[in-house]
């Protein structure tokens, strides 16, 4: 069977119809994505359960960071030691992303704001000998350049010899076409949502990429072929 491909256009089209066709809660979405990268991680890497060191979650502001909220839960949940690093302050954080970050409050997972100060030495203080860092940066609908402090946080997170998970593209990276911008971050493992994206399967986007796992969130497949136009 050919793997369903979609552009970031087809994507934001399956979001809408789920929600306001489909009647599918946008919250029900980010916890099947959330819960999905985490079935994949630990497949990808089982030594993980038993690591001592956290696994550390670099978090925006947008749908990406309440993912990046939903698979620390998840990673605690398992027994998994994880911490979150917010490089938005709490008070940007809105919708989906906001209620799952309060959800968060509740865990026992370390949150930590460096989203004020010198950047690179607060990364070095709290994500430092990480055996994962995952990008929960910018989403699909990031174009151009990636903005500071992103930035900055990509090339760090490029310089450090953690295994990087990308939580559905890498930051940086163009979806649809496979460019990437000057920073864009060097994934271990690609967890992408609903179909692969265009921009993947371009050979200059291997290294950006590295393995590719499409999650399931529970949209039906009909839905899907809609979205695609077939």
């Amino acid at each position: 069977m050919t793997p369903t491909v979609l552009t970031r256009e087809q994507v934001r089209r399956v979001d809408a119809l789920a929600i306001e066709r489909y009647g599918m809660s946008g919250l029900v979405l980010m916890e099947n994505a959330g819960r999905g990268v985490v079935d994949a991680l630990l497949a990808f890497d089982p030594s993980l359960r038993d690591s001592a060191s956290p696994v550390v979650i670099l978090c925006g502001k947008g749908n990406n960071a309440g993912d990046g909220f939903v698979i620390a839960r998840h990673l605690e949940i398992r027994g998994v030691a994880v911490r979150v690093l917010l490089l938005a302050p709490p008070d940007k954080l809105a919708g989906d992303a906001k209620t799952n970050f309060v959800i968060l409050q509740h865990a026992d997972v370390p949150i930590i704001d460096v989203s004020s100060g010198p950047l690179e030495p607060q990364l070095t203080q709290h994500a430092a000998g990480a055996p994962w860092l995952v990008d929960a940066l910018l989403g699909t609908g990031a174009t151009g350049e990636p903005r500071e402090p992103f930035a900055t946080a990509i090339r760090w997170m490029n310089a450090q010899p953690a295994r990087r998970l990308a939580v559905d593209l890498p930051s940086g990276l163009n979806c649809d076409t496979g460019c990437p911008a000057a920073a864009t971050v060097q994934a271990d493992l690609t967890t992408t949502f609903v179909a692969a994206k265009p921009g993947f399967l371009v050979p200059q986007a291997k290294p950006y990429v590295g393995e590719l796992r499409v999650i399931d969130i529970g949209v039906p497949p009909r839905l899907v072929r809609e979205a695609a136009g077939v």
